[in-house]
């Protein structure tokens, strides 16, 4: 049971450390602008030149080879491992706290869409597909906005760990910047100063961080997680099945 502590741990460093790397590999081939560098001088809008870079948001820095294979990888597995973590904390409020299915169930939803999500705009390049990879991105930050809330309200009515004082208010606090901070990322992102273009894309970066940070602390749950409550949940479906023949 106290192996599965490292399933979120691994979920989390697999895209801070992914998309991080990518990021310092754009940066260092001059594809992206630094973080810290909020001068438009060398922004290639409206700039030809060789040398100029692109805003350093999460899926630019991922556009141009060699990183672009890293980022598509990263993604990949992030959006892999986050469908994993949805299904296996959704058995373990079916496992521990059955009346709680339907709210549970409706957090699957938003989860799994998220990871759709994400697998689309990590694997549509921005440079080449960029509706579909813009598409695949908007429904990943608005479905991530749901599931933590959603996973929040659970932590309140669902005692799993006995540390819920602790964690609620931390996860709630994670939902609400979450979201505050995906509306005013949406808001700056169309805008045309390269100041609020830049200011989107740290809030991009920080969106990342925050949901690395609320997966992080679901290590506390998978301290009390097992394979048999994935077990009952297979088995109770299998159980279903007939019912609905009958």
């Amino acid at each position: 049971m106290v192996l599965w502590i490292i399933f979120p741990i691994s979920l989390s460093l697999v895209s801070f450390i992914g998309t991080w790397t990518v990021y310092g590999l754009a940066v260092f081939n001059n594809h992206v602008c630094s973080l810290g560098d909020w001068g438009d001088g060398n922004d290639c809008r409206g700039n030809g030149s060789s040398s100029c870079c692109l805003v350093p948001t999460i899926s630019s820095s991922g556009s141009l080879a060699p990183e672009n294979s890293l980022f598509t990888a990263t993604i990949n597995a992030g959006s892999f491992l986050f469908l994993l973590f949805c299904i296996f904390h959704h058995s373990h409020i079916m496992e521990r706290h059955a009346c709680r299915s339907i709210l549970s169930k409706v957090a699957l939803v938003f989860g799994v869409v998220a990871a759709v999500g994400t697998f689309i705009a990590g694997n549509c390049n921005q440079r080449d597909l960029t509706l579909v990879h813009n598409f695949g991105a908007a429904i990943s930050f608005v479905c991530i906005c749901f599931y933590t809330a959603l996973l929040a309200a659970l932590t309140r009515k669902c005692v799993l760990t006995g540390h819920e004082k602790v964690l609620c208010p931390l996860r709630i606090i994670s939902a609400v910047v979450q979201t505050i901070v995906t509306i005013s990322y949406t808001v700056l992102y169309f805008h045309h100063e390269y100041f609020y273009i830049h200011l989107s894309a740290i809030f991009e970066w920080m969106l990342s961080i925050n949901l690395e940070l609320f997966e992080l602390s679901y290590a506390m749950e998978f301290y009390f997680f097992s394979s048999f409550m994935l077990s009952n949940l297979l088995s109770s479906r299998d159980e279903v099945k007939p019912l609905m023949m009958s």
